[in-house]
């Protein structure tokens, strides 16, 4: 009886393999793209910042800086793009600008945060390994420090996400699962005629697509890393070159989150030693994938850009 069930079912799916192929890399790309179409209903929900059981309000000052950033980006339809607090410790941003539900920037409330007033750190808890920490405690201090942003560096952060969502960022990651699960069908199918197999017998059919499959999942990884690694660098390097006080503020940036991040490994342990690299930058989550642009590489590219701008001003 299943064995009938498959047969049939190969027979249907050679059948409507096109239409197949084009409905799953339709669901894959509106999957990946759910996040940034409807931003409201799914982002906002995930990374809202709340106080006191209602969401958190930004303030005046940040909703200021915010506008400021929009400004200097030369933004064409403000309106396109908003503000709200998130839970996080440094900005994150879903959407896409000329769609109705536009964009949303997420800024963490750590950016209320002053060199003399911590009220917006030290008013949260931070709970590490089931432990609350301890603002008054040396590691608390350290901490505090990395989270407290100089104007520069908070214009920077919020910049360049404004500058990933205007490049039309997520439509170019979100297009790389479809479009590696189309190469690996028709590279299959092509390598199956070049070989012979069509129709030849069915353990050389399955061992050709499972080749071809295999191939086509390395395909993505490395697809995809790239293009996250194209993507993070492009919008640092827009940022940076906004002006002298944008790339110097990114340097900041970065040179703080790697010292966050070597705080937490102290903190958390073991598994601080597993997710954290003694530099800051975040380990990969598999050995042979990198997922994530190392914070070091992007500080390094900030500082050349701000060699360049120096530079150029130097000549002038």
């Amino acid at each position: 009886m299943a064995v009938r069930f498959l047969w049939k079912a190969s027979v249907w799916f050679k059948k409507h393999k096109i239409a197949v192929l084009a409905v799953s890399c339709m669901g894959l790309l509106g999957t990946n793209l759910s996040y940034h179409v409807f931003p409201e209903q799914t982002f906002r929900l995930l990374h809202e910042c709340w106080s006191e059981g209602q969401p958190a309000e930004l303030s005046e000052k940040l909703c200021g800086v915010f506008q400021d950033v929009l400004q200097d980006t030369a933004v064409k339809s403000t309106g396109s793009y908003r503000a709200f607090a998130a839970s996080s410790f440094h900005p994150m941003s879903a959407g896409i600008p000329w769609l109705p539900e536009g964009c949303l920037v997420g800024i963490p409330p750590n950016f209320d945060s002053t060199a003399e007033d911590k009220k917006g750190i030290v008013n949260h808890v931070v709970v590490i390994n089931g432990k609350e920490v301890d603002w008054e405690s040396s590691e608390g201090v350290a901490l505090k420090e990395a989270l407290t942003f100089s104007l520069k560096a908070q214009k920077f952060a919020i910049a360049r996400e404004v500058v990933y969502l205007q490049s039309g960022s997520p439509l170019a990651s979100a297009v790389v699962a479809p479009t590696c699960l189309a190469g690996t069908v028709v590279c299959g199918s092509a390598l199956k005629l070049l070989l012979g197999l069509s129709r030849g017998p069915v353990i050389l059919r399955g061992l050709c697509n499972l080749v071809t499959a295999m191939g086509g999942l390395l395909c993505y990884y490395v697809s995809s890393d790239a293009i996250t690694h194209h993507l993070d660098c492009r919008a640092d390097s827009k940022a940076a070159r906004l002006s002298k006080d944008y790339a110097s503020g990114g340097l900041e940036f970065y040179d703080k989150i790697l010292s966050r991040n070597r705080i937490f490994r102290g903190l958390m342990g073991k598994e601080g030693m597993k997710m954290y690299a003694p530099s800051g930058n975040l380990f990969p989550r598999h050995w042979f994938r990198l997922k994530y642009t190392p914070y070091t590489y992007r500080r390094t590219l900030i500082l050349n850009v701000l060699r360049e701008l120096q530079a150029s001003d130097g000549s002038a």
